[in-house]
């Protein structure tokens, strides 16, 4: 089944490793079979990495997006999980992170990421971090 998706004009997206971009009056891209697609939203620059659980999605974007660095950046996330999953108290969290590695393990990472990003979402309410940034 194909999937297409529509950008807004200048988005960018990543398919197979190479970034693209929509001209000036977007575009519509049709994929006809299995590609590794992030967009430009989805994207992390490793700066913006810096609480416990961005450093958690930066490294799961990294193995969908490079398949040939996927060990070391497993092997990095595996540090990461694993000193999130000991510090953390929080059950709700906790079944979260079981479900991001689940993702990894199977090789989801799309959906691991997903995961992840409502582990950032609680992580930012939980330290302030939401009210800080609408106040910028």
């Amino acid at each position: 089944m194909a999937l297409k998706i529509e950008l807004k004009p200048g988005e960018k997206v990543i398919v197979n490793g190479a970034v693209m971009a929509a001209g000036r009056s977007g575009a519509s891209l049709v994929l006809h079979n299995k590609a590794v697609l992030l967009r430009g939203k989805d994207v992390m620059q490793e700066s913006d990495a810096d609480t416990p659980a961005k450093r958690l999605y930066f490294s799961i974007m990294l193995m969908y997006i490079d398949a040939s660095g996927r060990d070391k950046y497993r092997r990095r996330f595996d540090e990461l999980w694993d000193d999130y999953n000991s510090a953390t108290t929080m059950k709700s969290t906790g079944e979260t992170l079981r479900k991001i590695l689940q993702n990894v393990e199977t090789g989801d990472f799309y959906n691991a990421m997903k995961e992840c990003k409502n582990l950032i979402a609680f992580e930012a309410k939980l330290l302030g971090l939401d009210q800080k940034e609408k106040g910028r």
